[in-house]
Order: structure tokens, then sequence, then C-alpha cells
């Protein structure tokens, strides 16, 4: 981010796509980025004017649009957003041209692309792009994810100009323009609004590059052409409406069926190629796996009640199993251990040396000594004043964690159990993980789950203060420090890239000492894709594979 300057304006030139970064080869150390294949090359050929691609994918949301990663990765396909995250990190242009920060860096004003039209055919100006944040921010129709990020520093906004819209921000929030570049903030048509909450689950419209044409529940979703898009951010690989004729997202949460597809030819491509299939993979089809920044799957311990409102416990369970041979055992070394909690090593301003805790059951059974759990019961469960050191620890099976995070999770509660833990495993539905079955501070004792951000300024999100007046349903570890929350925000106001990194490692380092949140493995966004299907890519901010540029030949 350039330094401030009295109403300086930035605009960036449309930019050539980055030389594809390095990802993992089987069975090696993935990297973040769109990657380059490690599996076969494309098949050189004449390109085929239009085709249908039929794609994969493995979760189905509630609606089409919405808060979770999996909405992000649909909004990709029918949204634009105001701006891009291009490979190397920069902020580019999408539907704003150009901004303006103001010397305060309380003020952004967004010069928008004129002639940009939804789907519906009402225009996309600064008047649409306004009540979408309105929208979102509103508590009668909220956008929670959205809410998380703007709600703490949105001031207000307003409409300067046909296609000038400006944010107004209560203090500094440096995240923002990176926080913006993510599939949540992609704009709808205001019209399309009122036609209620059913159709806009279903069908929302929006002025990308496909446009959804039905939704069969539990079986696809199918996008068309649109002939008329017009804006494709600045590190697309074309501009110009998309070069197939239809998208058909297909539904295929087990793996098995999901990878059988592709190599029966049935699918085109796959979203989440199974560990055990990727080195198989990558000797027939294009590969690339995207290790999503954010906040990687953890264990995040519940401190309102006991046993882990004493942080002698909580420590006591990170040393007690070695979640790297757990890892590395459940995705054969695929997707890469984790053991910082707070942020994803893909992540900028990830502090590696935090939460590592190496597996070392004697000091886990020393710390347990020193907080009173000195019994054991007739099954070897520790015990403290007639009381068991039982733990319900919630995982959403299918939903957030799969076949592999399940067997790690369970490798987690066994091997805790030889320094006398009793980890109850409740897995949960997806309708209860999102319907707020588990949000109140006695429904579990721990929780496994993700947050996929590009912007260590996620930390503020997980961990800012649950607070009757302000109340913060992603602290999940019930975990109130004004001063954890106090550096966070600083590190979010810091205009010096060296004092944000500083402050960022700093709150890290106090998650990691509490041992509030222990690291397991990194969220992925995994592709196999055909070899005839030419420049499927996954953008930066979350992994959002792009089809839009996608061409076959013959």
């Amino acid at each position: 981010m350039p330094s401030s300057a009295h109403r300086k304006r930035w605009t960036l030139l449309p930019i050539l796509v980055a030389a594809l970064s390095v990802v993992l080869v089987a069975c090696g150390r993935p990297e973040t980025g769109d990657g380059r294949s490690t599996g076969v090359a494309p098949t050189p050929g004449d390109y085929l004017a239009g085709g249908t691609i039929e794609y994969g994918h493995e979760q189905e949301p509630p609606c089409v649009h919405g808060g979770w990663v999996q909405n992000a990765y649909l909004a990709r396909q029918y949204l634009d957003n105001l701006v891009s995250l291009a490979d190397d990190g920069r902020v580019v242009p999408w539907l704003a041209q150009s901004w303006d920060i103001s010397p305060d860096r309380r003020t952004y004003t967004f010069h928008l692309k004129p002639g940009v039209k939804f789907s519906d055919g009402t225009d996309l100006d600064a008047a649409a792009v306004k009540a979408n944040i309105d929208r979102y921010l509103d508590p009668k129709t909220p956008n929670g994810t959205v809410t998380a990020y703007l709600g703490p520093y949105f001031e207000s906004d307003d409409v300067v100009g046909t296609h000038t819209y400006r944010l107004h921000l209560n203090r500094p929030y440096e995240p923002l323009l990176t926080a913006l570049t993510q599939g949540y903030f992609g704009i709808q048509s205001p019209t399309a609004f009122h036609r209620g909450k059913e159709a806009n689950c279903r069908q929302p419209i929006g002025s990308g590059p496909f446009i959804i044409e039905r939704w069969d529940r539990n079986r696809s979703i199918t996008f068309v052409r649109n002939p008329n898009y017009n804006s494709a951010p600045a590190n697309a690989k074309h501009q110009g409406p998309a070069y197939v004729d239809k998208l058909i997202w297909k539904f295929l949460k087990d793996p098995v069926l999901r990878y059988g597809s592709l190599t029966s030819g049935s699918s085109d491509v796959i979203y989440n190629v199974p560990a055990v299939n990727w080195a198989a993979a990558t000797r027939e089809f294009q590969t690339r796996q995207y290790i999503t920044p954010g906040r990687p799957n953890a264990l995040t311990l519940n401190t309102d009640h006991a046993p882990f409102d004493d942080v002698r416990v909580r420590q006591a369970l990170a040393y007690a199993a070695d979640r790297r041979k757990a890892v590395e055992t459940a995705y054969l070394g695929v997707v890469p251990y984790n053991p910082n909690g707070a942020l994803s090593q893909s992540t900028p301003d990830h502090d590696e040396t935090a939460g590592t805790y190496p597996y070392d059951p004697k000091r886990a059974a020393r710390l347990l000594d020193e907080a009173g759990w000195t019994g054991r019961d007739e099954d070897g469960v520790r015990t403290k004043n007639g009381r068991r050191l039982t733990a319900r620890v919630v995982y959403p099976a299918d939903a957030i964690v799969g076949a592999e995070g399940a067997a790690i999770v369970q490798d987690v509660a066994a091997q805790a159990r030889t320094v006398g833990f009793d980890l109850v495993l409740e897995p949960a539905t997806q309708s209860a993980y999102f319907g707020g079955r588990y949000a109140k501070a006695n429904s579990t004792e721990a929780y496994v789950g993700y947050w996929t951000s590009p912007t260590p300024g996620l930390l503020l999100i997980n961990w800012r203060q649950r607070l009757p007046d302000k109340p913060n349903p992603f602290n999940q570890a019930f975990y109130n420090d004004p001063h954890l929350q106090s550096v966070i925000e600083q590190a979010n106001s810091a205009t010096d890239p060296a004092q944000r990194t500083a402050l960022y490692h700093q709150a890290q380092q106090i998650i990691s000492d509490q041992a509030l949140a222990i690291g397991l493995y990194t969220q992925t966004t995994s592709l196999a894709i055909t070899p005839k299907l030419h420049d499927v890519w996954t953008e930066q901010s979350q992994g959002e594979p792009v089809f839009a540029d996608a061409r076959f030949v013959r």
C-alpha cells in the first residue's frame, strides 16, 4: 500500500498474470499461490469455441450467496468485486478502476468503471455499491462475514457521483482493500433484492462472467455465459465474456465419487483431491494446490469454564499429542501441518514460532499435576475433586472437517488419553454448525474449524472480546483480553509495515502462550483438471476457482 498523500490517487494499470508459483509435488510441501501444474502439461491444440465445463465440487451451502468460503467460491463466477488480489499480493482494479485514500487513512473513494450492468439490465453504479454495503451491514439482512470485517470500522458511506463511491471509517484499517478482494464482498443487483429472501438465496444476480440459470438442490448449479460481460479484473487472463457456454457446478460430497468423476471423464475439473489420490492425479491431470491464508484448522479451547479455563490444562493438551505426525499420517504429506492455531502459514505476517508446543507427554503430565488433576479413575482418566478431565470436542464432520481431518482429531484424542484427558468427540452436521447449536458458552469445551482470509487482520475477528454490549460470536474461545484486542487493533491501523508485522507477531505469541488455539493443518484448495481444459486458475484471496478464462482444445 503506498504512502499517504493528500487525496492521492492510486491508479493501477492492468497487469499481466504473474508466472505461476511453485506448489506441492507429491508428498512435498506446498506454497500459497495459484501454482504451476504439478501434474501433466496442458494438451496443445487449437482452442474450441464454447463448450461446457463440468466441475465436481464438495460442499453445498444453504444459499448461493453468504458468508462461508463455499459461498465465496460460487460468488467468483457470477459477481464482480471492487478490487482483486494479484498473485504477488497487490490489490488491483476490478469494478473500481482507481481509488483515493485520504491522508488520515479513514476515507476511501472508489472510481468505478462506467458502462457495467447487472445481468438483469440495471446499472452497476455507485448507488448499487452503497446499497450492497449497507445491506450487508444491516442487522435485518446481514452478511456475518462482511460485518465481521467492516463492522468495527465502518462509519458511513455515500455516493459522490454516478460512478464514485466513498467509504468512511472511524479509524484507519489497513487490511481494508485486501479484505474487499474476497467473494463475500461481491456486488449484487439492488433491484433483485426486492424479489424476496428465497429468490436471492436461490438465484442472486450479479454482473459477473456467468449467470445462474438454475439450482438443482443436492445436485448442481448451472451457470450460463454472460454475453455482455465487460468488467473482468486486471489480473484476469483475458478481458471480455467467458469462453465457454456453460459451467455446471456439481456437488459431489463423496471423495471417491468426486475423484471417480474425473477419471471417468464426467467431470473436467474437481475440487479437494483426496490425499490418497494426489500422486496418481499428478500423473494424469493438471493439478494445483493453494494453501489458504487465514486461520488453519485448529482446536479452539473454550476458556469460559473448566477444564480449559486453566492455561496449564490448555498447554498440557497442546503438548499431549504428536500433531505433526497425526497430520502427516492422515494426509500422506499432501496437506501441511500448521502448529500456529492463530494464522495459517500462507497468511501475511504469519509467525512460524507461535504455537509450536512439541510433542512432550511428560511435560503435559507435569502441567496437569500442577493444575490439580492428580487423581485417576478406573478408566485412567485424570480427576480433580471428584470430577473427570472430560471435554466435549465439536467438529463439523463433512462440512468443515473431512475424513482426513476427522482422523487427525481422533488421533489427537487418543494420544491425549494417554496423559489422562477424556476428549469426547462430537461430529456436528452442517445445519447444526451454521444454525447456532454450539453458539453458547456451555455448549462445548473445544471446537475444530478454520477461517479463510487473505489478511492477518482476521485476528481481530477471532479474538475481539465477547462483551454484552459488543458481542462477537467468532471468538469461539470465549477469551476476553483487552490487551490482546488492543495489540491487534494497533496492528490493523499501523501504516508502517515493520510495526504492523511486529504487532501481529505479538498478538500471535499471546494466543500461543495462552494455548487458546492448537493448530492442526492448513485449509487448502486443490484442483485436478483435464489436460484438454486450459487456463483454470485460483485467485489469491482465498483460493476461489476461476473459470471465466478457461477454454477447451481439440
